[in-house]
């Protein structure tokens, strides 16, 4: 629902004008444009380090050590067949600037780099290339895709997007995510500014896609005609979110057969990226350890020495610092 702020920038280009320039060069632009994918200055500063280079001549056999640093990636990506990692070219800088001087670096040596976000952007166009999607980004090939989300020639090539109507933007908007034909669309709030006919065409647009959608919106309406599945997230009056599912599959009739409460041990967490970390339960302490800790952690607080987080959790949890 927010997406109209991208082509807010872009009020003086025609729809047209805005796709080709947003997917010039084979990547969105406006992915790039994320705060997730902007170069932060710490990064920066790890990009400046300079990495040892040993390089050995094919013609005499000697071995030369540089320092270097790197300027960029290439874009060039493949798979390294010891570690089954992928590594990525990298140019130097120069006077290493030279194509023969190139060279392949591991993923988690560049991310201590700083060149994380410079290989996540490599992966998405090497992704994108793999999945044969790619079109011509043609004038008159933007003008027929956006004919298909609703937008005429008349107003998708001859009209600026500063003089369209708001369901003619949300036409825009939504013609722009899908010119690199995605299988997962999520939309959120995506009935705003639409009229009744705009909104039945969207409707038959999301029964007829072959991928995933996910739609997020106050339009029960919309949602109940179009989804098998709806997961409704409240809080409850403990405070503890749980999902009031209906649906379809089958596994949603299980959905809430294990209750859960804040009572429940919980053993392990596991992050985004799926790396776990095991938690530790709480051992209850006997009144003889309580008064042992008490006094050790009170001499410690009177002598200024620094406490552990298990003690600071003591000592919070019986008021030691008063």
């Amino acid at each position: 629902q927010h997406a109209f702020h991208h082509i807010e920038q872009h009020m003086d280009k025609t729809p047209n004008e805005y796709i080709r320039w947003r997917y010039a060069g084979g990547e969105d632009r406006e992915a790039i444009a994320k705060d997730t994918m902007k170069i932060s200055d710490a990064e920066l500063e790890l990009q400046k380090t300079v990495i040892d280079f040993v390089y050995t001549d094919p013609d005499t056999a000697k071995t030369t050590k540089t320092k270097r640093v790197i300027k960029r990636l290439t874009g060039e990506r493949k798979t390294n067949k010891s570690t089954k990692e992928n590594d990525y070219e990298v140019q130097f800088k120069a006077p290493h600037d030279s194509d023969d001087c190139k060279h392949f670096y591991g993923y988690k040596k560049l991310v201590k780099w700083g060149w994380d976000k410079a290989c996540k952007k490599v992966d998405v166009k090497v992704a994108q290339a793999a999945s044969g999607m790619f079109r011509p980004l043609t004038s008159s090939n933007v003008e027929s895709h956006l004919k298909n989300v609703g937008l005429d020639a008349e107003f998708a090539t001859h009209h600026r997007i500063s003089a369209l109507s708001g369901g003619q933007k949300v036409k825009v908007v939504l013609g722009a995510a899908m010119w690199m034909q995605p299988h997962l669309v999520i939309l959120d709030e995506p009935t705003n500014y639409l009229d009744r006919e705009s909104l039945g065409a969207l409707a038959d647009a999301i029964r007829e896609f072959e991928g995933g959608v996910v739609i997020i919106s106050h339009n029960n309406d919309f949602t109940t005609a179009l989804c098998p599945e709806t997961w409704v997230v409240e809080k409850d009056e403990d405070e503890i979110s749980r999902p009031n599912c209906r649906g379809d599959p089958e596994w949603m009739k299980n959905a809430l057969a294990t209750k859960c409460d804040d009572q429940q041990a919980i053993t392990e967490v596991t992050d985004a990226y799926g790396n776990v970390t095991e938690i530790k339960a709480k051992k209850t302490l006997t009144k003889k350890e309580i008064k042992k800790m008490t006094k050790e952690i009170k001499a410690k607080i009177k002598s200024g020495a620094e406490l552990d987080e298990d003690e600071e959790a003591f000592a919070e949890e019986h008021e030691l610092w008063k």
